[in-house]
């Protein structure tokens, strides 16, 4: 698992399993964690609280789209990835060189794009 020792990684997801998984996965990594947000709301507070050095978002918050969040992250130069059902299909085109993981992915797999960006 890739070293994620003192960066600070937002965590937008809605599903609470999900969300303390991927919580779990970057502590073990070293990671300082925000959040994790289950709202638009929550995690556009969060952001406007706290820089966060990367981000890891999920961009359909229980019906909504979470771009505003990628809009504000894209603003403030912060990097992201975009974990998704739907996969690369489900991101806007002004998003097309974000890294996209496809739900279910390996915790690895999130450590490893985190620790490029």
């Amino acid at each position: 698992m890739a070293d994620l020792s003192g960066r600070t990684v937002l965590v937008v997801e809605d599903e609470t399993l999900v969300a303390m998984l991927v919580e779990d996965t970057l502590l073990d990594a070293g990671a300082r964690v925000i959040g994790p947000a289950s709202s638009v709301a929550q995690a556009l507070d969060l952001v406007e609280r706290e820089r966060p050095d990367v981000a890891v978002l999920d961009m359909n918050l229980a019906g909504e789209t979470s771009e505003p969040v990628a809009d504000l992250l894209t603003r403030r130069g912060v990097p992201f990835v975009v974990a998704s059902g739907y996969g690369a299909s489900g991101i806007p085109a002004r998003y097309a060189g974000v890294p996209v993981l496809a739900k279910p992915y390996a915790p690895e797999e999130l450590t490893a794009v985190l620790s490029r960006l």
